[in-house]
C-alpha cells in the first residue's frame, strides 16, 4: 500500500458523514455501526494529521479543512464509481462518453441526430447530464459539455456549433385573442400588452427585444420566470404567455401549428452554442471523434450560422 494513500473504507465513511453532517446517518447509509464510522474517521484524521470535524453538543460539524477535503474526496469517489460502472457496462469494447448538455438543445437538436452517431460507433455509450451554467470540469466526470453563451473557459477548447436567432411565439389561441376586433397583423408593441414568459438565466431578453423594436416598455422584465427553454416553450403552447425562443428549438412546434410566430421581427442573439472540451481530454480518441462528428453535424444544418464577432 502506498504510504500516503488512506484506506478507501475511511474515505467512504468520511464522505458520507460529511454529506450528511452526521455519523449516525452515514452509518445507516453504509450499513455500519456508528462506532465503526467514528473509528474510520478518527483513523483518517490521524492519517492526515488534520481535524476534519468539530464535535458539538448537537453533533458534528466539518472544519474548514474538512469541508474542502470532502469536496475533493467526493469527486474522486464518484470518478472511481463511474469507472467501475463503465467497465461493468461496456467491458473492453467501445467506451463511455460523459457529456454535459443543455436539456432543450439536447432534446430538440442533439437526440434526433445521436442515433446516427451511435449506429456508426457500436459499443460506445453516451451519457447525458444536464448543465445550464458554467462549472469546473475538475469537479465533474464530464468529458465535454454543450454550452450556450461565451466561450473561453480557462483550460478548455471551444468548438462553435451555431449561433442563435430569437423569435416571439405564442399559441394560436393567444394570437386570436390579441387580434380580436382588428384585421392588421400584430406589431412588436402589441406584445407589451400580453403576458410574457421570461427565461431566468437571461432576464434581459425582452428588454432587448423591445429596444430593437423601438418600443418603450417599463415592465419589460415582468412575467413568469422559468429556467429552461423546454419549460417556456411548453408554457407558450399551453397559452400561458408569449415566449422569446431560438427558432431552431421550436421548429417542430411551428410546423405542427401548436406555436405561431407572432410578429415578423427577429432578435439576433449575442450568444452562440459551443462544445466545450477540457484540454486534458481533447486528445482522447473517443472525445475527439465525437467532437468532429458534432461539429460536422452543426455545419450541415439547413441554416449554417457563424460565431459572433470576436469569438475564439
Amino acid at each position: 500500500m502506498r504510504r500516503k494513500l488512506p484506506s478507501t473504507a475511511a474515505l467512504a465513511a468520511f464522505e458520507a458523514a460529511a454529506r450528511h453532517q452526521s455519523f449516525t446517518r452515514a452509518a445507516d447509509e453504509l450499513a455500519l455501526t456508528q462506532s465503526a464510522v467514528c473509528r474510520q474517521i478518527a483513523a483518517l484524521e490521524a492519517f492526515v494529521g488534520v481535524a476534519l470535524f468539530r464535535r458539538t453538543r448537537r453533533g458534528v460539524v466539518l472544519t474548514d479543512a474538512g469541508a474542502a477535503y470532502s469536496r475533493r474526496v467526493r469527486a474522486r469517489l464518484e470518478e472511481v464509481e463511474r469507472d467501475a460502472l463503465e467497465l461493468m457496462t461496456t467491458g473492453s469494447a467501445g467506451g463511455v462518453l460523459e457529456l454535459g448538455v443543455l436539456p432543450t438543445f439536447a432534446a430538440k437538436w442533439l437526440l434526433p441526430r445521436l442515433r446516427g452517431y451511435l449506429a456508426a460507433h457500436p459499443g460506445v455509450t453516451v451519457n447525458l447530464t444536464p448543465r445550464t451554467r458554467p462549472f469546473l470540469f475538475d469537479e465533474t466526470g464530464l468529458d465535454a459539455t454543450i454550452y450556450a453563451g461565451e466561450a473561453g473557459w480557462p483550460g478548455t477548447e471551444a468548438h462553435f456549433l451555431r449561433a442563435e436567432t430569437l423569435i416571439a411565439v405564442g399559441s394560436p389561441a393567444l394570437r386570436a385573442e390579441a387580434l380580436r376586433g382588428r384585421s392588421e397583423p400584430l406589431q412588436a408593441g402589441d406584445l407589451a400588452r400580453l403576458p410574457r414568459l421570461q427565461i431566468s438565466t437571461r432576464p434581459q431578453l425582452w428588454r432587448q427585444w423591445f429596444e430593437q423594436a423601438g418600443v418603450e416598455v417599463r415592465d419589460a422584465m415582468a412575467g413568469s420566470r422559468m429556467e429552461l427553454f423546454s419549460l417556456i416553450s411548453e408554457a407558450a403552447v399551453q397559452g400561458l404567455g408569449v415566449a422569446l425562443l431560438p427558432r431552431f428549438l421550436v421548429e417542430a412546434e411551428l410546423a405542427r401549428g401548436s406555436l405561431v410566430q407572432l410578429v415578423e421581427m427577429e432578435l439576433p442573439s449575442d450568444r452562440a452554442y459551443w462544445l466545450i472540451v477540457p484540454q486534458r481530454r481533447s486528445a482522447n480518441p473517443l472525445v475527439a471523434g465525437f467532437r468532429d462528428w458534432l461539429v460536422a453535424q452543426a455545419a450541415a444544418t439547413d441554416e449554417p450560422l457563424r460565431p459572433p464577432a470576436g469569438a475564439p
